[in-house]
């Protein structure tokens, strides 16, 4: 069965009288204490989410509780929801582009498909999706050649693959270090505004990390809270010299730490990637809008036939046709909406392969 829907959508006035918040004021929180996770371990979720390694002795004295209680929660997280802080590479930094690969395939291929581009170090989610029949990748690929190899060559030859449809990702607005916890309201004011760490410089020429840097990189990739003294061993540098490597990747955006979790606890059972035509000249302003809602994790124009590309988490089916038919439904220049539910991520960013 394939779990695809493809909605034509309409804009469509609201009465005058109608209470309901516009798409572009602020919602609240998608996202209730469920009964495994508390309003603290939101707290101390949205934290890391802000500063992935912010001591445990800081984040404690900004949410009034002890170190050990942090620690404790932190380890428990690690159980319950899966928690892991990893590293991440901006590629946009490096002058690098991220494709969105949707492939088609015969009864049974998808999952071998998925395993195989899951093992290649330069893919960021491998899903399966549409009832098992397609596969969607995001990929960086490191070089021109690369690409070509990839995408002209090695996926158009590969067998029982129906369909290679490419997206270049041209603008993000919602994603890479700005992730979706950061969307869940479990802090006040005063205390994200505790938390969160000063925005990457601006940069106009891609940067160009070094020996030392990628050993930092890849020892963050594994953990991202890995210690000073951990990243001395990796680099053979003291612990001055990581430090300033470190905070340098981080002041220019080359390295950001991401929260990885599985959803569940989290109370979002629902993962669909929504497609959406929308009339050229109001491309960024709908992608702006859309990118603020509380169900949006990633937004970004891309090429292609439908020109922005959404990926959303909601709790239930319902709750993601409504968030199709009420909120999509009620953005102007929004022609048609496809929407494929993701069944199982195969890939994530700290998923290892051998």
């Amino acid at each position: 069965m394939t779990m695809k829907m493809t909605l034509t959508v309409r804009p469509r006035r609201r009465p005058p009288t109608s209470r309901r918040p516009s798409f572009g004021q602020q919602e609240k929180p998608v996202v209730p204490p469920p009964s495994t996770l508390d309003t603290l371990d939101l707290k101390l979720l949205q934290a890391l989410e802000l500063d992935g390694r912010a001591p445990f002795s800081r984040i404690a004295q900004v949410l009034d509780v002890s170190d050990q209680t942090v620690a404790r929660r932190f380890r428990r997280l690690r159980t319950t929801a899966n928690l892991r802080i990893t590293g991440v590479v901006d590629d946009s930094r490096l002058g690098r582009s991220t494709w969105i690969v949707r492939m088609g395939c015969a009864h049974k291929a998808a999952g071998r498909l998925a395993a195989t581009l899951a093992a290649r170090p330069d893919t960021h989610y491998v899903d399966l999706a549409a009832g098992g029949t397609e596969v969607i990748c995001a990929i960086t690929p490191r070089s021109r050649p690369e690409r070509d190899d990839l995408l002209l060559e090695r996926l158009q030859r590969t067998p029982h693959v129906t369909s290679v449809d490419a997206h270049c990702v041209l603008r993000p607005y919602y994603g890479n270090s700005l992730r979706w916890l950061r969307k869940i309201s479990a802090l006040a004011p005063d205390e994200e505004s505790a938390l969160r760490t000063p925005a990457p410089a601006p940069t106009a020429e891609p940067a160009a990390p070094d020996g030392t840097d990628r050993a930092v990189l890849e020892a963050l990739r594994r953990d991202g809270r890995a210690t000073l003294t951990e990243l001395q061993s990796a680099t053979g540098l003291s612990e001055t010299a990581v430090k300033k490597r470190l905070e340098r990747l981080r002041g220019t955006g080359v390295l950001h730490l991401a929260v990885e979790y599985d959803h569940e606890p989290l109370g979002q059972g629902v993962e669909a990637l929504i497609w959406l035509t929308v009339a050229p000249h109001a491309l960024a302003k709908t992608g702006q809008t859309v990118a603020g809602h509380p169900a949006v994790r990633f937004a970004a124009a891309v090429t292609g036939r439908a020109n922005l590309a959404l990926s959303v988490l909601c709790r239930t089916t319902d709750e993601l046709y409504t968030f199709l038919s009420e909120t999509i439904g009620a953005v102007p220049d929004v022609h048609t909406a496809e929407t494929v539910l993701t069944l199982r991520r195969v890939k994530t960013l700290t998923t290892e392969h051998p």
